[in-house]
């Protein structure tokens, strides 16, 4: 155990911390970890779905179970409003406008970090969070910013979820896993006699791992909205149930029956139409990204070669990112910008986010727009052409 807690020791002297609690291994040790270090760890739980026996109640049993082994203290803050304001009405508004939202990045900011550290500084008294994500943060003095980069695990990487963070959050956040492999974590947690160190990994996304599927939680809130599948030609080829069922670049239980595979291209909302097209219809050269945080460094004025991740299990690409766009914020954050692939990307999907880097440096990112359906559908007859 000892090996293992002195990788943590970066804190100059002990101090006051909030430890965000899941009730899982990660934010287990976490907060064991800084404990052990001799730090003064609060034990805090946000309570976010609505509904009796909903997403929380055992983690939120598992973070009270872990604050008494440790002997720390452990609060619950009901933040259920705001996650149904920021989360499930955004995700639902999403998929009605035939886009397929990340909800994840969203929540860290408005509904995690950005929380979190106010209730730790306005009611706890405590300057610093903490949480069990695998991501690192480093302060460049040529700069002055303070930096986002990847974990040691890529394997566990979270940091494309953490692009929207904002430099008074990572001022101010400790990620105490971020330089260990998930491996690590487990062995740690057995070590330490943690309760949860065998417990099951959760799903990425909270709502999948409590509603069964995306589908199950959209159909609480969408009614059944039948329409027709056509290919790019205007040609029906089926007929589908809603379309916040589908998503840019779906192939699986499209029900139709053809001589290739077919894959969503385009999802036409005014027409209630999934437009569906071969596998090189689905490739696409560019995208515009709005929304846009520069985390890590400042707005650049000019374009920049970086590389780009456009959804969390797939690999950063090389591209170039081109700013459109300027706020008209005292600090002038890009809004908007373009991305460039070397290479047309699959299933490039609105509503998702896109962040680039600069090795393992998150240098920024942002929300994937979607395009007019007659431009989406264009693009994808020029892919098809060039690819025959």
């Amino acid at each position: 155990m000892v090996t293992f807690i002195k990788k943590f020791q970066t804190f100059s002297k002990m101090s006051k911390i909030v430890v965000g609690l899941s009730g899982g291994v990660d934010s287990s040790v976490a907060a064991a970890t800084l404990h052990h270090q001799g730090h003064d760890v609060i034990g805090l739980t946000l309570w976010l779905m609505k509904g009796k026996g909903q997403c929380c109640s055992e983690g939120m049993v598992d973070a009270i179970r872990l604050c008494d082994e440790l002997g720390i203290p452990h609060h619950v803050v009901d933040s259920r409003d705001t996650f149904q304001a920021n989360i499930v009405d955004y995700l639902v508004e999403g998929y009605q406008a035939g886009i397929t939202p990340l909800p994840c990045s969203q929540c860290n900011r408005t509904v995690k970090f950005g929380p979190m550290l106010q209730y730790a500084r306005e009611e706890l008294g405590a300057a610093a969070i903490a949480t069990g994500h695998y991501a690192r943060i480093q302060f460049n003095p040529q700069t002055q910013r303070h930096e986002l980069l990847r974990a040691v695990d890529r394997n566990k990487d979270q940091s494309y979820f953490l692009y929207d963070l904002n430099q008074d959050m990572l001022s101010n956040l400790h990620f105490p896993l971020g330089e260990q492999t998930k491996a690590e974590t487990r062995r740690m947690a057995s070590e330490l006699g943690l309760h949860t160190a065998e417990k099951p990994e959760s799903q990425d996304l909270c709502l999948i791992e409590h509603h069964g599927s995306m589908g199950s939680f959209l159909d609480k809130y969408l009614a059944p909205k039948p329409g027709n599948i056509v290919d790019t030609q205007g040609r029906i080829l089926g007929r589908h149930n809603g379309i916040h069922h589908y998503t840019i670049g779906q192939r699986k239980g499209l029900g139709i029956a053809a001589a290739h595979p077919l894959y969503v291209v385009a999802i036409d909302v005014g027409r209630n139409q999934v437009i569906v097209g071969d596998r090189a219809s689905v490739h696409y050269p560019e995208c515009t990204v709005h929304r846009v945080n520069w985390v890590s460094v400042m707005s650049p004025e000019q374009p920049m070669q970086v590389t780009v991740q456009i959804r969390y299990r797939s690999s950063a690409v090389p591209a170039t990112i081109v700013p459109l766009a300027f706020d008209d914020s005292a600090d002038a954050v890009a809004q908007r910008v373009k991305v460039v692939f070397d290479e047309p990307q699959f299933g490039v999907t609105p509503g998702q986010a896109a962040v680039w880097y600069d090795g393992d440096k998150v240098l920024g990112g942002g929300i994937i727009e979607p395009l007019p359906v007659e431009q989406r559908v264009k693009a994808a007859l020029a892919q098809t052409a060039v690819s025959e």
